[in-house]
Parts: C-alpha cells; sequence; structure tokens
C-alpha cells in the first residue's frame, strides 16, 4: 500500500479506517489469488520443530484450561497414494503392518490416559490415510482403546470415521454401527473415471456407487462425501456433473476442496499451470448448486443441510479445537500452549521410517516435536479458527480469553469491513457469502502479518 494520506487515528469503537485507495489494492491482491495457501491449521505443521528439552506430557494436559477433549486416532495408510495429497499416508495394504500399528496405538493410548482422562470427550474422530482399510479385527480394536482403554462416553460424543468407496464392506459397517458413529465421510473426488486417473486414483465409478448404496443401508445420522475441484482435465461441466451425482445421492453434508499441489506430491505444481485456472468459477458454481439444493454453506469449503446432526446430547467443545488428544503416528495433538506431534514426512522412504521409530517405541510421554505457542499465535489461531467459519468470531470471547480489544491487537482486520469480504453484526465478525469463497488468501494474508511493515503511519495509542 503507497497512500501519501496523513496519518489516521483509531475512531472512537477502536476501529481504524483505512484510506480508499488502500482497501482497493487490497481487495484486489485477496481476490486476485483466491488460492494462495491452504489453512488446514495454525501454526502450520511446517512450523514446528524439534523441542529441546521434550515436553513432559503429564503436567502439559493437567494444566490444560479446555472443559472438554477431542480425541482423534490416525490410521496412516491408504491404498494408494492420490497425486494430491501431501498428508502423512503410506501406501500399505498389509495386515499384519496394520496390526502391528494398532499394537503401537493401543501402547500409546494405555500411557496417555493416565494424564487425559480427567475431562470427558466430545468428540472422536479416526482419520487417515484410510481407516476402513484395516481389517474388522482391527478396526474394532479402535473403538476398544477409545471406550475401554481412553474414557470415551459414546452416548455424548460426536463421532466420526473416514471411509473410501473400495475399502466399505458390511461386516465394517456394522462395527461402525454398533459403536454409534454419527458421521462417515467418504473421500470420492470425481465421479468422472478419467479425473480420477489423472490424480493417480484408480478408482471406478461403479465401485463409488456401489458403495453409496450400501451406506444408505445403514442410515448413519450425517453421511459426509469430498470432492476436489481443478483437478488436471476438469471442466466447470465435468466439475457440476460430479457435484450433481453426489447431491443425489442425499447426502447431508459435502465438503468441496480446491485441488492444491506441492513439489513434493505426484501431481506437480507445473502441471496444473499448463491449463486454465478454474478453480474459483468451479466454486462460485458449486456455491450456486449447493445453497439451490437446500445446503448452508459454514464454511469455504463445507456445505451441509440444517437437519444435519445426531440426536445424542453431544457435549460442548470449543470451535478453536484446543484440548485435541491425536494419538498414532502422525496425529497432533493441540494444547492451549503446545502442539506437538510426531516427525512428518511425504515420501514413502520417511513416511516408512518415522512409522518404523514409532511401533517400536515402548515410551509415549513426552513431546518431542512441536511449537510452542507465543500469545500472539495464540490470538491469531483464536481468530482464524472462528472467522473463517459463517458462525464468526464474538469480539466478547475475544475481550474475554486475551484481557484486550480485537480491534486494537489487530486493527488490519478493518479492511475485512471496508472491502466488503467482511462484516460486524451484534458484536460477531464474519466474513460475507462472497468473503467466504477467498478464505485461503484471506487467511494466508493474515497470519503472514504483511500489512504490518505498512502500517507506520497509523496513530495506535
Amino acid at each position: 500500500m503507497t497512500s501519501t494520506q496523513p496519518p489516521l487515528h483509531l475512531r472512537d469503537d477502536g476501529r481504524t479506517p483505512f484510506p480508499s485507495e488502500d482497501v482497493t489494492q487490497w481487495r484486489e491482491r485477496i481476490t486476485a489469488e483466491p488460492y494462495r495457501n491452504y489453512l488446514y491449521s495454525y501454526p502450520h505443521k511446517t512450523a514446528y520443530r524439534d523441542l529441546n528439552p521434550p515436553v513432559p506430557l503429564e503436567p502439559l494436559w493437567r494444566e490444560e484450561p479446555a472443559e472438554s477433549f477431542f480425541l482423534y486416532m490416525h490410521i496412516p495408510f491408504c491404498g494408494a497414494r492420490c497425486g494430491f495429497c501431501n498428508l502423512f499416508t503410506l501406501p500399505d495394504k498389509r495386515a499384519e503392518v496394520h496390526t502391528v500399528y494398532v499394537d503401537a496405538l493401543e501402547r500409546q493410548a494405555r500411557q496417555w490416559a493416565a494424564f487425559t482422562g480427567g475431562k470427558p470427550f466430545a468428540r472422536f474422530a479416526i482419520g487417515g490415510g484410510t481407516p476402513s482399510l484395516l481389517a474388522p479385527a482391527q478396526l474394532r480394536r479402535l473403538f476398544m482403546i477409545a471406550e475401554d482403554i481412553m474414557g470415551l462416553d459414546a452416548a455424548t460424543a460426536s463421532i466420526s470415521v473416514e471411509t473410501s468407496p473400495e475399502t466399505l464392506t458390511e461386516e465394517k459397517l456394522n462395527i461402525l454401527k454398533e459403536h454409534t458413529v454419527d458421521r462417515v465421510s467418504m473421500g470420492i473426488q470425481s465421479f468422472v473415471a478419467a479425473e480420477s486417473a489423472a490424480i493417480y486414483r484408480p478408482q471406478n465409478p461403479d465401485v463409488v456407487y456401489r458403495a453409496l448404496e450400501l451406506l444408505k443401508q445403514y442410515d448413519f445420522p450425517i453421511l459426509n462425501l469430498d470432492l476436489i475441484y481443478g483437478l488436471p482435465g476438469q471442466t466447470v461441466e465435468s466439475w457440476l456433473f460430479s457435484l450433481q451425482q453426489a447431491v443425489n445421492q442425499g447426502p447431508e453434508e459435502i465438503f468441496i476442496y480446491p485441488l492444491y499441489t506441492r513439489h513434493h506430491t505426484i501431481v506437480k505444481p507445473e502441471d496444473i499451470q499448463r491449463q486454465p485456472d478454474i478453480r474459483h468459477e468451479c466454486y462460485q458454481a458449486a456455491q450456486l448448486l449447493l445453497t439451490g439444493h437446500g445446503y448452508t454453506q459454514y464454511s469455504m469449503r463445507r456445505f451441509a443441510k440444517e437437519t444435519a446432526g445426531t440426536h445424542k446430547p453431544i457435549l460442548d467443545y470449543s470451535c478453536q479445537e484446543e484440548g485435541m488428544v491425536g494419538l498414532g503416528c502422525g496425529a497432533r495433538s493441540y494444547t492451549r500452549n503446545v502442539h506437538y506431534a510426531s516427525r512428518y514426512g511425504v515420501s514413502r522412504k520417511a513416511t516408512e521410517s518415522i512409522i518404523a521409530d514409532y511401533v517400536s517405541a515402548e515410551r509415549y510421554d513426552t513431546a518431542d516435536y512441536g511449537i510452542m505457542l507465543s500469545l500472539e499465535e495464540q490470538k491469531r489461531r483464536f481468530i482464524l479458527k472462528a472467522v473463517l467459519h459463517s458462525e464468526g468470531l464474538k469480539l466478547a470471547d475475544y475481550s474475554g480469553r486475551f484481557a484486550s480489544s480485537l480491534w486494537r491487537d489487530y486493527p488490519e482486520l478493518e479492511l475485512l469491513l471496508q472491502s466488503g469480504l467482511g462484516r460486524e453484526e451484534d458484536g460477531i465478525l464474519r466474513l460475507t457469502p462472497e468473503g467466504l469463497g477467498y478464505s485461503d488468501s484471506i487467511g494466508d494474508w493474515f497470519i503472514s502479518g504483511e500489512i504490518r511493515k505498512q502500517m507506520e503511519r497509523f496513530v495506535l495509542p
């Protein structure tokens, strides 16, 4: 921003007005680059480093202020690695490998239960990877670990499991039903065989339709389907075909993801750059189609029916996602002050090595790799986890948590309001429907702090 206007002062309500030309330039930059970076979590896992000395977990969790916890189990195995995937997962179908891994997860759980058992779990999720790749006996063990060792009360916790079409069987679905799973999520990505092949995902559409028919027989409270837009060779028309096929299945929830590629993924950024970038056009078309079919938009990625939910009396859990207990290699754990995990890898060699270290370990009672969150990082996380969802950020919640004013701490957020990408109503800051579509670029801008270098002319008492 290069405005030569004189310094500006805080208004009576604490907000700092920006010159209109600055707002215009900022908005143009945000909307010109909608897909700068996928903000999955903050701080990002690339910020994790060796913790020296390692942090003992017992006092860390004893002092965690969250009133309820989120239990997560990570299963880092898939049938094949998709071309866009940079998650911690290993293509390995061997049952004996899975068994040894679950043995280690149970060993870890028995140690962690001693210091995480003081508060109830409001949520339980099994992700990956592909948890439904496990044999029925190992899948059943995961629920035993959660309930009998970690103390999960399935009657008051929301339970979610990730699946893939080719791994579903009646026996596995019976296990999920027996353990009162509330949400089954299936990654489909595309109903077009050629598009699936382009991302190295060997997926026959007939297998997808058969899996969906099987799922319907079990009537889980929430069926979620994942789709990706911007795939190699995809058009807006073929994207809408896949999306309509998903809608026709009547899922309670649909997540739509823009394609992101990295240099360590199979599909490289340069592969995508050879074709026109249609992602934002696909997003806008999806927004119209899904809202037209009765889905409410809750974030850039999540669309759900208002009836989506469970009849269980679910315990409250902070939307800022603290108190996350992550079991398994690749799982991240979040306390208010420390985020930690196993080391991270993408290549087969690196992932195999990290998993080998995990399954051979005898003790799991220290955090060796992660990040100690500064007050600044805690504030940014608190803001981002709320603002990028339709519920928005209650200004009073921020003040109550940090004993400070949001507008005084982050006057740059005024750009959201002046640009029309955000609004403040009844003490809640949230993105507008248009602004939700630019969540990734807004999030990337906010965590970069780039505007701080340009605000010396503002008088901030």
